[in-house]
């Protein structure tokens, strides 16, 4: 029998600690911080570049070769709160010539509440803040996001496989 598909609104990202937010005595206490409450996470995806080779001698078909994988940006938003997460890590990325990298993961909860699959991200930079968009008339929460632009993904499940 097939298993249920696993809902997509119960999830959680936590992000490595990072020298940004602790100092490092601190940070080797805390492996991962939670990140915050988020409303949405996008762009967890990955590509492999193929190219096109017409083989010598053979006039039948054309061999398809990969080149290099790449990772989409992971996106996260979340309505403005006072806790200023998001944006110290964009800022101290760029106080950084090299940027503030940080590892983090996104975990997808089951029903019982217990966590059921993750991706996790390697070497994650702050690419993009972006804050809210702002209205008098309309009665929304702000929201504001960040793209992350990372080196790779894994992904772990219940049973502790992952790739």
């Amino acid at each position: 029998m097939m298993p249920d598909p696993l809902p997509k609104y119960r999830f959680l990202v936590t992000l490595d600690p990072g020298d940004a937010y602790l100092p490092p005595a601190q940070a080797l206490l805390l492996p991962l911080v939670a990140a915050g409450a988020f409303q949405e996470v996008t762009g967890l995806g990955a590509q492999l570049e193929v190219t096109s080779y017409a083989e010598g001698g053979r006039n039948d078909s054309v061999r398809q070769l990969p080149l290099r994988h790449s990772w989409n940006r992971i996106t996260l938003k979340r309505g403005v709160v006072r806790d200023p997460l998001l944006w110290s890590w964009y800022q101290a990325g760029l106080a950084d010539s090299l940027g503030a990298r940080r590892d983090g993961a996104v975990i997808v909860l089951g029903p019982d509440g217990v966590p059921a699959v993750a991706w996790g991200f390697h070497g994650g930079l702050a690419a993009k803040w972006s804050g809210p968009d702002l209205h008098g008339e309309q009665n929304a929460v702000a929201l504001e996001s960040l793209e992350i632009a990372h080196e790779g993904l894994t992904k772990v499940t219940q049973d502790g496989e992952g790739r």
